[in-house]
């Protein structure tokens, strides 16, 4: 999957990559308490710490800064899942850690996924499509994982439930960003973690 070329005057790649981490974290700070569209490039600028018209040396638009959001959010929850997995495990205790694996990054990246999904719609079609199969890309890595217990026989489904099932868990992991507000009332993440588990190894 081929990352979209974000145009930038200065050469020196480090100090592009530096300067755009700084944008993206200016920006999610500012998209969630203002949105997207309230929001303007000499605020992220201004927060980042540096003039507008040192921000336009590194991007071309507010939609580059937030195609940077989107990309840089799923490269990080990606990683951070990857790092959590232990492939040597038994398929049963694998399943448990894809799934809660999932559920922590979700939990301690909420801000940043809130922020994602709400804005994506506002990104440009080409850089929409782009995210959008990162997304399919997440799920697929969830579906890898269930492929491998059918496969151990640990999990007995067909292809179709298969495919649901990391359907499935990918929204149970996004519901606990969502729906926080009411979900925290109710469960610590550790019991919705446990309680979620037991519905999907019931179906």
């Amino acid at each position: 999957m081929e990352k979209r070329h974000v145009p930038a005057m200065v050469k020196d790649e480090q100090l592009v990559q530096k300067r755009r981490d700084q944008m993206v974290k200016s920006a999610v700070k500012l998209f969630q308490e203002k949105g997207f569209h309230r929001t303007t490039t000499r605020e992220i600028a201004r927060l980042s710490g540096f003039s507008v018209g040192t921000l336009y040396e590194y991007v071309t638009s507010k939609e580059d800064i937030l195609y940077l959001v989107c990309d840089a959010v799923y490269d990080e929850v990606t990683d951070r899942f990857n790092q959590l997995l232990d492939q040597s495990l038994p398929a049963a205790e694998r399943f448990e850690q894809m799934v809660t694996a999932l559920f922590q990054v979700m939990d301690d990246m909420q801000e940043e996924v809130l922020v994602m999904y709400q804005e994506a719609k506002s990104l440009p079609k080409e850089s929409l499509s782009y995210v959008l199969k990162k997304d399919e890309s997440m799920t697929a890595n969830i579906r890898n994982v269930i492929d491998e217990c059918r496969e151990e026989g640990y999990l007995t489904m067909n292809e179709a439930s298969a495919r649901l099932m990391a359907e499935n868990i990918t929204v149970k992991g996004h519901m606990w960003t969502f729906r926080r507000w009411s979900l925290r009332k109710h469960y610590t993440l550790e019991q919705y973690t446990r309680l979620q588990l037991d519905a999907l190894l019931s179906t």
